[in-house]
């Protein structure tokens, strides 16, 4: 997607994907990081940001899943919980409707961007941070999440690897430098690492402000081949995850039985 200021717009948009993705026989969405508003600065999120429960985006998350049948990862809604600040929370919702597991954003992005000196961010500034790794059940297997900013600590990939996931969702909004060189190199390794699929999706273009957002949404097995990609332009990328496969493979590499706590 490429999202922008206006809410209603970009759940339309997201609506339109999804049921594409639907058509297709779909049965995991996963949307990117602020699928629903996308600023020039992260303070203008707290503007729109909702309520924990209710609200424009999780309510359009809950009708979405509710009426394709689908168990979707709502990218990234940003939801109020102090009066200046919002975390930045990805929702997993069932085919049924029913909300079933939150993440909120655990490592938060305050940097600046190597050879673009205009282009800091400073995330922290409003967004609580989560604590919590989330890790739970579905009827595709178990299903982790982790947002953007997250691949670059394995630690918590590590986490979720121990919890037994199948695969990691990862929505995501990653800059353009950063996204040229680290973008899937970064995927491929937490893939390999675990031995699960993950899909991510990105932002992609340019957003309020001049904002640039890297794109490259892909699918990643676990033995770290590309399944799928969309390297430009708003749209759908679709891949089989092949479950028995994944099963087959950990049975006779089993290298997640060989970790040792150090």
């Amino acid at each position: 997607m490429t999202s922008g200021r206006d809410v209603t717009r970009n759940l339309k948009e997201a609506g339109r994907l999804i049921a594409a993705s639907a058509g297709r026989g779909a049965e995991l969405v996963v949307l990117p990081e602020n699928f629903s508003f996308l600023g020039a600065e992260d303070a203008e999120r707290l503007a729109v940001a909702e309520s924990p429960g209710q609200g424009p985006a999780q309510d359009f998350l809950v009708a979405q899943a509710r009426q394709h049948g689908l168990w979707l990862v709502g990218g990234t809604v940003p939801v109020r919980v102090e009066a200046e600040r919002a975390c930045s929370r990805s929702l997993l919702i069932g085919p049924d409707g029913d909300l079933v597991a939150q993440y909120d954003k655990i490592h938060l992005f305050d940097v600046s961007v190597p050879g673009k000196e205009a282009e800091s961010y400073r995330e922290s500034a409003t967004t609580v941070d989560g604590t919590d790794v989330v890790a739970v059940p579905t009827s595709l297997g178990r299903l982790g999440i982790a947002i953007c900013y997250d691949l670059r600590f394995p630690a918590l990939f590590h986490r979720l690897s121990v919890l037994g996931v199948d695969v990691i969702a990862v929505p995501a909004a990653f800059t353009v430098p950063t996204g040229r060189v680290h973008w899937q190199p970064l995927l491929q390794a937490r893939a390999i690492e675990s031995l699960c699929f993950v899909v991510a999706a990105g932002q992609w273009g340019e957003h309020a402000g001049g904002r640039m957002t890297y794109g490259h949404s892909m699918v990643v097995s676990h033995w770290g081949q590309v399944l799928a990609e969309r390297a430009a332009g708003a749209g759908v990328v679709e891949a089989d995850l092949d479950m028995i496969g994944l099963s087959d493979v950990r049975e006779s590499f089993p290298v997640l039985d060989h970790r040792r706590e150090l």
